[in-house]
């Protein structure tokens, strides 16, 4: 018996040896779709390929694609573990042409590996077509089937269209009869919803274009879409009538059954069917990057983690159970999507914390629905406002609620939860209405409540297709800006990241089919991302579809300034000690600010080591890994947080770097902090760190800049051309250049200090004459000169040499600095009692043009504007000593 993974690489390797590329499944998160919620179908990463507007190096491909149909119009959830075929997650096996091969070859490929490599009974097959499709009707007759065994259906089933208008076609099917025991009629009859005739590949003829107006006219280029699930044609290869039944499926049934020790097939066989197929979904998804939270896409993941769960709450188990089975999921399915295993760790602590947290409320919430039911008469709706209230206090989703109803034969007064949810939206609106923010903010409060919180992508991505929700210009929105026009735009999804925690907001472009905008900044506000653009060419128009282009070159160097900031705090605890914590940052393009709280300067052997060890934890080229957890466990395993930061329940934890000793469950962390923003992949992308220095912030808060990437190789080039440029003029190797520097220095230190002493003597001497007399004044010897060629820096020195030469008296000196005067005035110890040296020089300076003076008794110093009243000054000076 074939295994599902059998099965899967047969149908590639068959079209791989007709020719075709076999490409990967494309995330389930869809980069080229902004109208679907996750992908779920296979030719969702080829549609621009089908219109043309997008080219490869290959024109026919096969793909086993992963696919979601639990959120939006493609919403199986209800559905699942009740019936035989529905599932949140699924394969979709398909072979494409994209204007290669049409209906002449995609035919016979189908019967072949139906009939052939998959060897199923041609008898029991029946075809279907579109019934004015009489080309496909004589091919499939030239292969070998019957004429009463191909139907022609007139309906849209078998008439395939991507929308109201653009390509579309018909389509053509193969059933598979499983046989008269089993109730059903073929496709076309009144019996066809019966499970006896079970659709088993599709294939989609894109042939036409449709136009608004109804016409339809040939493509240039048509084209083959196929469709086989994995798990359908699986169950019937392998004898079964039920999906779940298939080894694949039955090997997760019977871990969770293992784990709960119950019976697979007991009374509990509805919630083993649950778990296993939302187990599937779950990982899958947070291996694509979803995550939990409490909008969009992390929404709905949360929800089918919830309503597993649940199921699992029902078979008795007390203890967290869904990532106990992370590992037969990966084991069954790692080898085929290698992203399962690489994400195992991250879905196992990630599924773990989501029950452990719902575990706490479920058995409240359910105690409420049960208490609830029992007032209630028999048949009687659940109330919308408990139902509300189960959402809005235990976070139990409407269709949890349902679900759990369900078993009991009950429904929800669905109105009534609509009301319960308009009124709380109501009372959002009102505090938000005087919660201070700025008066045009409530726009976006406007467009977060009607079209939801923006579904960031940029964790995994640069570039993907959004949705134009909401255009904002001058404070109002509008449905359309032209070239020049300055907006703000909203989308559904976006890879653009908002400024937030200290990393700055991104650019790029946002293009449609009627215009480009260039994005100059992109904020957040009420969960909307807003993007900040002006329009460059062209209209753009709400509702329109949007190819979204991050910058690349600027996302890489604000990630890698971003991810240093985590390293470098780190070293400078590491160097500093344990007060150190952050207080601030910017990660910016070109270059990285961090403040921290540290009370005075690093030294240079300080600066030195927190660069070489950031350093060292780049050249590493360690992972960067991503976590969710909860605050309070986030900082149990040492996670540094953000001064002043506002968390969630939940916070992305980011980890990098191996220490010997270091923080996180396996004491070898280097770096573990709490952070929403960007971050390199491996340590190694950052390239290079140069630390530039240190200075101080605020009281208590020192400021480090820093640079990597190219900016930090930019400057050490530039230093190095510096450098050997100074080692050219001193005709020394770059090595020598210190030593050399420093001999120069105190070179010119020893000839400033002769040039110094030599204009004193000059000045003291007259210019070869006598120095001037002292005379009396008031009984006090008194010396006054003023002196050229001399500075106010020498006057200190000359008055100490004139006082020794006067040995009891008062000195005055006045040095004509180009017009303006600097004053000094000194007196003998013995007489600093009568007189004040300070009272000379501001008796001097106020003749000279200045203000006060000061100093000490014995020697004072000053200044003033006009050196040409030196003569008025010493005589005020002369006045000053009573004389």
């Amino acid at each position: 018996m074939p295994t599902l993974n059998d099965i899967r690489s047969t149908f590639l390797d068959f079209f791989a040896r007709n020719g075709h590329e076999v490409v990967d499944s494309s995330p389930l998160v869809p980069r080229n779709d902004p109208t679907l919620m996750f992908v779920n179908s296979g030719m969702v990463q080829f549609k621009n390929l089908f219109t043309g507007v997008e080219h490869r190096d290959y024109n026919r491909a096969t793909t086993a694609q992963k696919c979601v149909r639990a959120g939006g119009k493609h919403n199986d959830l209800d559905n699942v573990g009740y019936t035989a075929r529905h599932h949140t997650f699924f394969e979709m096996l398909g072979n494409f042409s994209f204007g290669d091969y049409f209906k002449e070859e995609a035919i016979p490929f189908a019967w072949e590996l139906v009939t052939r490599d998959f060897d199923i009974d041609p008898k029991r097959l029946y075809t279907t077509v579109y019934h004015t499709d009489d080309e496909a009707f004589e091919i499939w007759k030239k292969v070998g089937v019957p004429e009463d065994r191909i139907i022609r259906i007139a309906t849209s089933d078998n008439f395939w269209q991507m929308g109201p208008t653009g390509p579309c076609g018909p389509c053509t099917e193969i059933f598979y009869d499983h046989g008269e025991h089993i109730w059903g009629g073929p496709p076309g009859s009144p019996e066809e919803d019966g499970d006896r005739f079970i659709e088993i590949w599709n294939v989609v003829f894109m042939q036409n274009e449709q136009f608004e107006d109804g016409s339809m006219r040939p493509l240039d280029m048509q084209s083959i879409d196929t469709g086989m699930g994995l798990e359908r044609i699986g169950a019937l290869l392998q004898g079964k009538h039920d999906n779940y039944d298939t080894d694949l499926m039955r090997s997760l049934i019977e871990a969770s059954a293992d784990a709960t020790s119950s019976d697979p097939d007991g009374p509990g066989k509805t919630h083993h069917r649950v778990i296993a197929d939302h187990l599937r979904s779950t990982s899958f998804l947070m291996a694509d990057g979803v995550m939990p939270s409490n909008d969009g896409r992390g929404y709905v993941l949360r929800r089918i983690m919830r309503r597993a769960m649940r199921h699992a709450h029902l078979l008795g188990a007390k203890d967290p159970l869904m990532h106990r089975l992370v590992p037969a999921l990966v084991r069954q399915m790692g080898a085929a999507y290698p992203e399962l295993g690489r994400a195992q760790a991250l879905i196992e602590e990630t599924l773990k914390l989501e029950e452990t947290r719902f575990k706490a409320t479920l058995d409240r919430g359910l105690r409420l629905l049960d208490d609830e039911l029992g007032v209630l008469p028999e048949g009687t709706r659940l109330p919308g406002e408990t139902a509300f209230k189960l959402y809005d206090t235990y976070g139990f989703p409407l269709d949890l609620t349902q679900d759990a109803l369900r078993e009991k034969g009950r429904e929800v007064d669905i109105e009534g939860f609509d009301a319960a949810m308009a009124e709380q939206k109501a009372k959002a609106r009102a505090a938000w209405a005087g919660s201070g923010e700025a008066a045009d903010a409530t726009v976006w409060f406007d467009i977060a409540d009607e079209k939801g919180a923006t579904d960031f992508l940029g964790y995994d991505t640069e570039s993907a297709e959004g949705q134009i929700l909401a255009l904002v210009l001058d404070g109002d929105r509008v449905e359309e800006a032209g070239q020049g026009a300055s907006v703000q735009i909203a989308l559904n999804q976006s890879p653009f990241y908002a400024e937030a925690g200290g990393q700055v907001g991104d650019t790029g472009t946002i293009r449609t089919e009627s215009g480009v905008a260039r994005v100059t900044d992109t904020r957040k506000s009420a969960g909307v991302f807003i993007h900040f653009a002006e329009i460059v060419e062209g209209t753009v128009r709400t509702g329109d579809a949007a190819q979204l282009e991050v910058d690349h070159a600027r996302r890489t160097a604000i990630r890698a300034n971003h991810s240093a900031t985590h390293l470098l705090h780190e070293a400078l605890r590491e160097c500093l000690g344990d007060h150190v914590a952050q207080r601030g940052s910017l990660n910016a393009e070109e270059r990285l600010r961090f403040d921290f709280s540290h009370t005075k300067a690093l030294s240079a052997d300080e600066l030195a080591s927190v660069e070489r060890d950031v350093n060292a934890y780049i050249r590493q080229n360690a992972p960067v890994e991503t976590r969710i957890m909860t605050p309070d466990d986030a900082r149990a395993i040492g996670a540094q947080a953000l001064f002043g930061e506002k968390y969630g329940e939940e916070v992305r934890v980011v980890s990098m770097g191996r220490a010997a000793t270091g923080k996180g469950s396996d004491g070898q962390t280097y770096s573990i902090e709490l952070c929403g923003g960007t971050h390199v992949t491996r340590t190694g992308d950052i390239g290079a760190f140069v630390l530039l220095g240190d200075s101080a912030s605020s009281a208590g808060v020192r400021r480090i800049e820093a640079l990597t990437g190219d900016e930090a190789m930019r400057h050490l080039s530039g230093q190095a051309a510096r450098l050997s440029e100074v080692a050219a003029e001193l005709k020394a190797q770059p090595d020598d250049v210190p030593a050399r520097i420093k001999a120069l220095l105190d070179e010119r230190k020893a000839l400033q200090n002769e040039v110094a002493q030599l204009r004193r003597e000059l000045a003291m001497s007259g210019g070869g004459q006598a120095g001037p007399e002292a005379r009396e004044v008031n009984g006090i010897k008194f010396i006054a000169q003023v002196l050229s060629g001399v500075t106010g820096k020498d006057l200190p020195a000359l008055i100490d040499e004139m006082k020794a030469r006067v040995v009891s008296g008062a000195v005055l000196l006045i040095a004509d600095t180009g017009g303006k005067a600097a004053v000094a005035a000194g007196v003998t110890d013995d007489l600093t009692g009568r007189v004040s040296a300070v009272d000379l020089v501001k008796a001097a300076v106020a003749e000279l043009g200045g203000k006060g003076g000061g100093g000490r008794p014995d020697m004072a110093q000053g200044g003033g504007k006009d050196a040409g009243n030196a003569d008025a000054a010493i005589k005020a000076a002369e006045a000053a000593m009573g004389g």
